[in-house]
């Protein structure tokens, strides 16, 4: 698989809005915790998608997809702080990989991708948070990214449980 990974602005972006309401849909419904519970209605998440591209449009935030070059396989943001103190901060948000092509590597293509996005933006401290326990922990922590801690009770999951979620960061280099 001939994996590219691109910066795509919210024109570029438009023409995936099936794809990428598609991508959400199937994080949400296999468990994923971005937000929302399944299962995931398309309108909902087409809507979602909506205000990820006017962020993107207005230079808040920055959408990296990864595809095959027919397919969107999955995608991560990175939300730019806008406040005077905090313009060498940016947090990581909905790294999505579809369930087809999980374990492939594409999760920890699209951070690296990311942190060198960040570079360029001059950001040079990331934030992300994630429920306790799900491989995506094993992920940020191979990327070095460093726990700071954890809050209970933080997100309700598709059961209807109150699951813990851990802050992690990452100062670049």
């Amino acid at each position: 698989m001939a994996l590219m990974i691109r910066r795509v602005d919210a024109a570029g972006a438009l023409p995936y809005l099936p794809e990428l309401t598609e991508l959400l849909q199937d994080a949400v419904d296999t468990g994923a915790s971005v937000g929302f519970l399944p299962p995931l209605p398309a309108v909902e998440a087409t809507f979602f998608w909506q205000n990820v591209f006017d962020a993107v449009q207005a230079g808040a935030r920055i959408l990296l997809l990864a595809t095959d070059g027919t397919q969107v396989l999955g995608s991560v943001q990175l939300d730019l702080v806008e406040k005077p103190n905090g313009l060498h901060r940016a947090e990581v948000m909905k790294l999505l990989v579809h369930s087809r092509v999980r374990r492939q590597g594409i999760g920890r293509q699209l951070m690296h991708a990311l942190e060198q996005e960040a570079r360029q933006h001059k950001r040079t401290t990331l934030v992300l948070d994630t429920l306790q326990g799900e491989p995506s922990e094993l992920l940020y922590q191979r990327l070095g990214y460093v726990a700071a801690g954890s809050i209970p009770q933080f997100a309700r999951v598709g059961s209807g449980a109150l699951e813990p979620t851990v802050i992690y960061y990452k100062l670049l280099a």
